[in-house]
């Protein structure tokens, strides 16, 4: 970002660094209780607050002794085996319909877009514990409450909507004329999405991915609704021990859901400049 101009006032000075105050301490405001669980998840003690020999930087004040509980306890390993069954298949899920849908409601004649668009958003909209109850009620009514696919099926719908704006996005800057020009060689549609389509939009589609599989991962109140006991995710276990039992192992588990979840954001953010640059929109 450019600096002030040589001609900017005395006013203009004041707001410029006024407000990087300002975003500073926002930016403190919500990293620092992030940052305050990543050394205190190497605590030697159960403990939820630093020790003496921690504050000191006494080596004998640290241990992963709670990471070994996680990679042992066997409540904490099936959680995580659940995890992993249910977030990548939601995430196919979502990429699939959330795509389709994306590019379907690109076309100019497809009636009724900003309705559609709409209520296929309404997931990020709607309060979180509605769609759970509504997704109970409904859920139950056809036999999928407590299974393996209604818990697929719920995060699908969650994860959704992330797929089809990073899509539609992605969208904006499509040369629709490659499709028609696709067309006037003999390409069929399918071919046409794999060959041409595909290729362009799909750093959109690998953001959407990463959101809809953070979003699986990281969820808890619709699994609480829709999941049987034998199907706790880390968020569910996590909640499971914040409840039940005060157990450190859950600062272990928190701080590896936050390393996951930045080098997702990461692989994000390099998605969207690598994106930009194949569009023209920043300098090589």
């Amino acid at each position: 970002m450019a600096g002030l101009p040589p001609y900017a006032s005395t006013g203009q000075r004041v707001w410029y660094y006024t407000f990087r105050f300002i975003c500073a301490l926002l930016f403190l405001f919500l990293i620092i209780p992030i940052l305050v669980i990543i050394p205190l998840s190497f605590n030697a003690e159960d403990f939820f607050t630093f020790t003496k020999k921690m504050l000191a930087l006494d080596p004998e004040g640290y241990s992963l002794k709670h990471y070994r509980d996680f990679l042992t306890n066997t409540d904490w390993q099936n959680a995580l085996y659940n995890s992993v069954r249910i977030a990548p298949m939601a995430t196919l899920l979502s990429v699939s319909f959330g795509t389709l849908a994306a590019i379907g409601l690109s076309q100019s004649h497809v009636p009724f877009r900003g309705v559609i668009m709409a209520i296929l958003i309404s997931p990020m909209i709607v309060p979180l514990i509605i769609s759970a109850a509504g997704m109970y009620f409904f859920y139950s009514r056809i036999g999928l409450q407590g299974t393996y696919w209604g818990v697929v099926l719920a995060h699908a719908a969650l994860g959704t909507p992330f797929v089809i704006i990073t899509v539609t996005a992605t969208l904006v800057g499509f040369d629709k004329s490659l499709v028609r020009a696709a067309a006037n060689l003999g390409a069929d549609p399918v071919r046409t999405f794999f060959k041409v389509q595909m290729p362009l939009i799909v750093p959109g589609v690998i953001s959407g991915a990463l959101f809809a599989f953070i979003t699986s991962f990281d969820e808890v109140v619709v699994v609480l609704f829709l999941g049987s006991a034998s199907q706790k995710t880390l968020p569910w276990q996590m909640f499971t021990g914040l409840r039940e039992q005060i157990s450190p192992t859950i600062l272990a588990v928190a701080t590896i859901l936050v390393t996951i979840s930045i080098l997702l954001l990461t692989t994000l953010e390099y998605l969207r400049r690598r994106s930009e640059r194949l569009r023209g929109m920043t300098p090589q």
